[in-house]
């Protein structure tokens, strides 16, 4: 039941009819005025290069080649199976840099100027995948940093355009791939003579085929290009980012006059940024009017997937989300089914008719449609957006221009249902009489009618949600060299398998990156993750080899990590080839405290080593060798990942991975919502008494760790308790000093609900809303999914 059904029950009967009248008295209508739409198959327009999606802007499809069978392929064709789920008409990917570009690192194919490998990274990996499923999908290519050793740490030279060409012959002759479009430095502006030489050098090497985006930054490079005749012939297309504004509606997507007038391809080459449900208003809006408004025929969403763990930045963005392959669980999001509004009823290569695109009665608070028509220039689709309208609207469409006046099928989308019966829904066929029918659209919805078949709508499922077990080990010998270890998510340089140094055979892990690369968002140490964010009483071992003067870190309860990676919640067992270590706190800003130091023998340099740091409730104690060099307490952080970690520019080695379960100290667990799969969360970290819970990404925090105690208490921070605030559907839950009464009591239910000892009223996420920040109170049980939690 939802809020405002919710509300609506405690109304009689009378006052809801009184209420009733009374609006159809001031004139509140139930919908709007008929409005007409000619679509006219002789309208001019540009052509469609394509709806879709990227990945990359940092490792934000590391873990979905990890993940099992069957759920790995199912994500993927949820992702590219026409007819089955978003359908992405362009994949855009990262050409790996070994830096860090917002949710991760991605490896380069040269990691120094001596080397190349075309089969490092995922991204080769997920383009073979697409192009499986989707012959006809375009391949993009787009850098975000690049090795140290380009250019002196300068991206616009010589030594770039080299390594991009390395990158096309990789794609080209060890993967079969084509690659259509390929950009310059993401975001970071333009070089007006490096596009003009990047030109010469593709035609000169075979690739002339290769279109080249400038900037992806701004409309600048279509005013630069008025003055300058080479850069304008050299480059085939102007990109632009979020041109209907950062994380904003999409209601107004602009380009400029230069831009239009350059008779260029515009793109809007990276939008979005936005939750894979949340995010789906926008995206509807989006994709329209950025035709309509800019006339741009390519819109790219940022990310494709969020296959990442959820204290990474930007754990819910994408069409998907993947977050745990240990456990196969994924989900699809609103996002997939806007974008399949379009793209499975369009190809690129399909023409925008301007005369029949437009606002809805010419108010963009109506909503919008665009319609395009086939290559063979009778089929046509026409999509419409209702975002902001207020009521019902009944459109009467006139088909002409040598376009079919044959069958029209509708299908839509409810963006205002979180019921995924109600997403890329087919409705009841339309017959035009003599090319004219007519459609009432409802608010909140896309819609596309079409005269084209093939559409449909995936039917695979996820498993549940589970915790990653433990113990966990991996002695690195099973991989191929060149490539990432199992669940290990680089965050900064470049973390890959390699045959083991300092004597010892075997394969392990070493951090390539000889030198900083050039950075995207800011230099930093190299580091990677591994695991689970509720992991919290365990021991973390690993073999440690510095093959030159400098330090490692062994990295524990790792939890939510900062956009600029050196900032990230966590504990670290830092040790220096001199000997010298010290057991460290750092958080999300970047803070870091030390909690111990000491120093022990030399480690040397190309000699293996043993470090572990084990944690057991609030004791963190650091041991070398086997022998114990430092325990401390600290109540920080109470869960997390584990994670390797070196100085700036060192290739240390990494080997005999080992998390081993603790016996020490109370379990904790997260409350997880089966409806959102956030977590039960204090917001702000606070600890100030009368807090109202709400639910938050999963981060692995103190603040969203519950420990259930035998007096059925849910304590938090160790010394806070959960407390109801009544006994009626409603009441605010709130922490407080724990008391041992019974508001302060609850029942964990074999069916996921949590019951309040003292009302056997719900916990309930209010409303229904799955949205961050949503507060927590106690309802009268329904067995809804926002009722319903599970524990790991």
């Amino acid at each position: 039941m939802s809020r405002r059904s919710r509300t609506r029950a405690f109304l009689p009967a009378l006052v809801v009819a009184l209420l009733t009248a009374a609006l159809s008295l001031i004139g509140v209508s139930s919908a709007h005025a008929a409005v007409s739409i000619t679509i006219n198959g002789g309208s001019g327009g540009r052509t469609l290069d394509g709806v879709g999606a990227i990945s990359g802007g940092g490792g934000n499809s590391r873990l979905l080649v990890d993940y099992p069978e069957p759920q790995r392929g199912q994500i993927l064709d949820y992702m590219f199976k026409p007819g089955y789920g978003a359908a992405v008409q362009i994949l855009k990917v990262e050409i790996g840099g070994d830096t860090n570009s917002t949710s991760g690192a991605e490896p380069s194919h040269r990691h120094t100027s001596a080397d190349l490998d075309c089969g490092r990274g995922y991204e080769w990996w997920l383009m073979e995948q697409a192009k499986a499923r989707n012959p006809n999908i375009k391949l993009a290519g787009l850098s975000w940093g690049a090795p140290g050793w380009i250019g002196n740490r300068n991206f616009w030279s010589q030594d770039m355009i080299n390594y991009l060409v390395d990158w096309l012959k990789c794609a080209k002759n060890s993967h079969g791939l084509t690659i259509d479009y390929l950009g310059g430095w993401n975001e970071r502006g333009r070089d007006l003579n490096w596009y003009i030489n990047l030109n010469a050098a593709l035609d000169s090497n075979g690739f002339s085929n290769v279109k080249i985006v400038a900037d992806d930054t701004n409309w600048g490079s279509a005013d630069d290009a008025v003055n300058n005749t080479a850069f304008r012939n050299a480059v085939d297309i102007y990109g632009n980012h979020y041109v209907c504004g950062y994380r904003s509606a999409q209601t107004n997507c602009p380009s400029t006059n230069n831009a239009i007038n350059s008779g260029k391809q515009l793109w809007a080459s990276e939008n979005g940024s936005d939750d894979y449900n949340d995010g789906a208003k926008a995206l509807a809006r989006g994709i329209n009017r950025d035709y309509i408004d800019g006339k741009m025929t390519a819109y790219l969403n940022w990310p494709i997937v969020a296959a990442i763990t959820p204290n990474i930045p930007w754990p819910t963005m994408g069409v998907a989300i993947a977050p745990q392959p240990w456990s196969g669980y994924y989900n699809i999001g609103k996002n997939a089914w806007t974008m399949a509004q379009t793209t499975q009823f369009t190809a690129p290569g399909w023409k925008y008719l301007d005369s029949s695109s437009g606002y809805i009665g010419g108010s963009r608070n109506n909503g919008s449609y665009v319609s395009l028509k086939s290559t063979n220039n009778s089929d046509y689709s026409t999509i419409i957006e209702t975002m902001d309208a207020g009521a019902a609207q009944t459109l009467n469409f006139t088909v002409n221009g040598g376009l079919s006046t044959g069958t029209v099928h509708v299908w839509s989308t409810n963006l205002n249902s979180n019921n995924s019966a109600d997403h890329m829904v087919r409705g009841s066929d339309i017959t035009p009489s003599g090319g004219a029918f007519s459609l009432t659209v409802q608010p909140g919805r896309v819609y596309t009618i079409t005269t084209t078949t093939g559409q449909g709508k995936g039917t695979a499922t996820s498993p549940a949600q589970g915790s990653m077990p433990l113990p966990y080990s991996d002695n690195y010998d099973g991989y191929e060299v060149g490539k990432e270890a199992k669940y290990l998510m680089d965050q900064q340089g470049a973390f890959e398998v390699t045959a083991c140094g300092g004597g010892r055979a075997g394969r392990c892990v070493r951090q390539m990156a000889p030198r900083m690369p050039i950075t995207w968002d800011g230099d930093y140490d190299p580091y990677a993750l591994l695991g689970d964010v509720g992991w919290s009483n365990y021991t973390v071992s690993s073999d440690v080899l510095l093959e030159q003067s400098g330090y490692v870190k062994l990295i524990g309860r790792g939890g939510t990590q900062h956009y600029s990676p050196a900032g990230q919640n966590a504990y670290y067992l830092r040790v220096t080839d001199g000997g010298a270590w010290s057991i460290q706190r750092n958080t999300a800003s970047n803070a870091t405290t030390t909690l111990s130091s000491g120093t022990v023998a030399a480690l040397g340099t190309n000699r293996w080593h043993t470090l572990s740091l084990g944690f057991s409730g609030s004791t963190i104690t650091a041991a070398i060798d086997g022998v114990t060099v430092g325990t401390v307490t600290d109540t920080m952080w109470g869960a997390g990942q584990v994670g390797l970690a070196t100085g700036a520019t060192e290739t240390a080695q990494f080997d005999n991975l080992s998390i081993t379960p603790g016996s020490g100290g109370t379990p904790t667990n997260v409350l997880r919502s089966m409806a959102s799969g956030r977590c039960l969360d204090v917001p702000g970290q606070t600890q100030t008494n009368g807090t109202q819970v709400a639910i938050w990404d999963c981060n692995g925090q103190a603040n969203q760790q519950w420990i259930a105690t035998s007096g059925k208490q849910l304590q938090v921070y160790g010394t806070k308790c959960l407390d109801a605030q009544g006994t009626n559907a409603g009441a605010r839950v709130v922490i407080n000093g724990c008391s041992g009464g019974t508001n302060q009591q609850w029942n964990l239910n074999a069916d996921g609900t949590v019951t309040s000892v003292q009302s056997n009223l719900c916990l309930d996420v209010t409303g229904e809303a799955t949205a961050n920040g949503t507060l927590v109170e106690l309802w009268s049980c329904t067995g809804g999914a926002n009722q319903r939690w599970t524990r790991n």
